[in-house]
């Protein structure tokens, strides 16, 4: 039984137009070196500056390895709560179609044994755990995710998915742990 590896990573720390920081290379630098033991057959990053940045360095450990785009992987809220409609700043207009070609494209069993890397955003990787964990649909919004961290899910035919490991930072320094994250006291 073939088995889909998805390695989720959340690009790194960014200055508010976009680009990668220092900060932000390093951690990509550091995610790109903590995947560079796995057979991976693809890196996959969202169109946005800082995913593609990321994706990039992270890449640069795979030298044979395509680095492209993927459209689903852009950054959009998933599902907009009832609720909460109307909150996230007009980000939450059109969304369900994005949720579903996300979770269409990456979020399903793949025909030959496969690792692919992600870099995409928050809630992408929020979006796609929650969807693993067959959570409901507002419950993607309790799900944070730091920059550079990991999140690993499995999928194979007929069983459901297996969440392997979320927004683990263990390849981060302490210094670089925690960006994309509001001010707290951390472990």
């Amino acid at each position: 039984m073939a088995t889909r590896h998805v390695h989720l990573v959340r690009h790194g720390a960014a200055d508010p137009f976009g680009a990668l920081t220092n900060v932000g290379r390093r951690q990509s630098e550091l995610i790109g070196r903590r995947l560079a033991a796995l057979p991976i057959d693809a890196v996959w990053h969202s169109p946005l500056p800082r995913a593609v940045e990321s994706a990039q360095i992270v890449g640069a450990c795979f030298p044979d390895v395509a680095v492209r785009e993927a459209a689903e992987l852009v950054e959009h809220v998933p599902y907009p709560p009832p609720a909460r409609a109307g909150s996230f700043d007009g980000h939450d207009t059109e969304t369900r179609g994005h949720a579903d070609a996300l979770t269409g494209r990456f979020a399903c069993p793949a025909a030959t044994e496969t690792h692919e890397i992600l870099v995409t955003h928050a809630c992408q990787v929020a979006w796609l755990v929650r969807h693993a964990l067959d959570a409901p649909p507002e419950r993607w919004l309790g799900l944070d995710c730091g920059n550079a961290a990991l999140t690993t899910i499995e999928y194979r035919d007929g069983v459901p998915p297996t969440l392997l490991l979320y927004n683990d930072m263990g390849h981060l320094p302490p210094e670089l742990r925690w960006t994309g994250f509001p001010a707290g006291a951390r472990p």
